[in-house]
């Protein structure tokens, strides 16, 4: 299975971007009214700069109390890992999983297509052993 098959069966293929320049305070309003862990840092929403999280909020937050006046590029991850429609959904998990990333950017060449999550990844995999567990049922059921 492809990465574009996960992207499909999302409910929604919109992803929320920020600029560098934006406030981290503005940065966690949208992740709160997105309900999202993570946004594509892009100075003009097609193309990726970074990535931030919550976890990068919360870390800076330990270490430096001020960061919620700061802008998102001091805080956003700037060597972003990303994949393409092509990508098999196994070697991303696998990359995910080393990396110890949650949310990756999905690219066709420069542009920004999509994002898929570590939940995402999971709800496929859940959904896959769901499908194969029912076409043994069935199976075991005919004989």
């Amino acid at each position: 299975m492809r990465i574009a098959d996960v992207l499909k069966a999302k409910s929604s293929q919109d992803v929320v971007t920020i600029t560098p320049e934006a406030g981290v305070r503005e940065l966690i309003a949208l992740l709160a009214e997105h309900n999202v862990g993570a946004l594509i840092v892009s100075t003009d929403g097609t193309t990726v700069q970074g990535i931030v999280s919550e976890r990068d909020v919360v870390r800076q937050l330990h270490q430096n109390g001020t960061v919620l006046n700061d802008t998102v590029a001091t805080i956003m991850t700037a060597d972003v890992e990303t994949c393409d429609e092509t990508t098999h959904v196994d070697d991303l998990m696998k990359i995910m999983t080393e990396r110890r990333i949650r949310h990756v950017p999905v690219v066709s060449g420069d542009r920004l297509v999509g994002i898929i999550s570590i939940g995402d990844v999971v709800k496929h995999r859940i959904d896959q052993l769901e499908f194969e567990r029912d076409q043994l049922d069935h199976y075991v059921h005919q004989s």
